[in-house]
């Protein structure tokens, strides 16, 4: 049995080793939860075929843009992308960020290259 382990979501983000640097914080069902630091980054546009992929804003705010418009998220603002829909992350400035995706679907292709699984 798993003892119980506390985190906490900013001192993690903030304890990663750079920009851009996706850090396992814990894993829930098949998902992997992740902090990043991002800043000043817009990725392609890309699909999750097998999978939601859930956005939490820890400090700072970012954009989302699909087909269908954008949202933009600020700290303690979330938003879950449906599996199958085209969508990009818009950076402008400095955000720390909470993911929650199942474990695979992050990869070098949507994650701007610098992912290391």
């Amino acid at each position: 049995m798993s003892m119980l382990q506390k985190v906490n979501l900013l001192d993690a983000a903030n304890a990663t080793k750079g920009l851009y640097v996706y850090d396992a914080v814990g894993k829930l069902n098949g998902g992997v939860v992740s902090v990043v630091r991002v800043e000043n980054r817009t990725l392609d546009f890309h699909v999750h075929k097998h999978s939601d992929e859930l956005f939490l804003v820890l400090e700072g705010s970012f954009t989302v843009e699909t087909d269908d418009g954008q949202i933009t998220l600020a700290p303690g603002e979330m938003v879950i992308v449906p599996k199958g829909m085209r969508h990009r992350p818009v950076v402008t400035s400095l955000v720390k960020v909470m993911q929650i995706e199942l474990e695979g679907t992050l990869n070098k292709q949507n994650s701007g290259a610098l992912y290391e699984a």
